[in-house]
């Protein structure tokens, strides 16, 4: 009884203390706002996440899509309309990962200044914010794009085969014809 009286005491002190614990570690980061992780995506031109949006409501990623590309049944066409739409895709993101990563460089650098400008400031988060969001657009366009190559039942594949539905394709018994 007295084990789990502490244990509880302790889980319900966690959070307090990692509340006060802060970003102790992260202060010699290149980068303070990104992860060496982060940066490294960015770079790469990674999804992280900021097409979520699409990819849960029906609109597939384009490398995903030729992963599985067999189980949707894609014509040579659409493979290859697929792999166009990567290949563009990737180089597009990679070049504005770098526009976000030298904002975050950019606004790093003016807290390594003792004063700074309510305008530096500002200009300096609004370009973070604007590579941000040209970074995010790039990934959720390109989805918006490959759903346009494919039909309703691939895309109903698609869902599927990720596990986002279980259910058979509106119209469809689910059984093999």
């Amino acid at each position: 009884m007295k084990a789990l009286a502490t244990a509880i005491l302790v889980g319900l002190a966690l959070p307090s203390w990692a509340q006060h614990e802060g970003y102790a570690g992260q202060q010699g980061r290149e980068i303070k706002a990104l992860s060496a992780e982060e940066v490294a995506q960015y770079l790469a031109g990674a999804g992280m996440a900021f097409a979520k949006s699409a990819e849960l409501n029906h609109y597939p990623g384009p490398m995903h899509a030729l992963e599985l590309a067999d189980q949707l049944g894609l014509t040579g066409a659409q493979r290859e309309a697929t792999r166009k739409l990567m290949d563009a895709h990737k180089a597009e993101a990679r070049a504005l990962g770098g526009k976000v990563v030298a904002a975050e460089q950019a606004l790093d650098a003016l807290f390594r200044k003792p004063q700074i400008a309510p305008s530096a400031l500002a200009d300096a988060v609004a370009a973070a914010a604007s590579a941000q969001g040209a970074y995010r657009l790039s990934h959720l366009e390109t989805h918006r794009r490959m759903r346009a190559l494919l039909t309703d039942e691939q895309v109903h594949r698609y869902d599927r085969a990720r596990g986002y539905t279980s259910s058979p394709p509106a119209g469809h018994s689910g059984h093999k014809h």
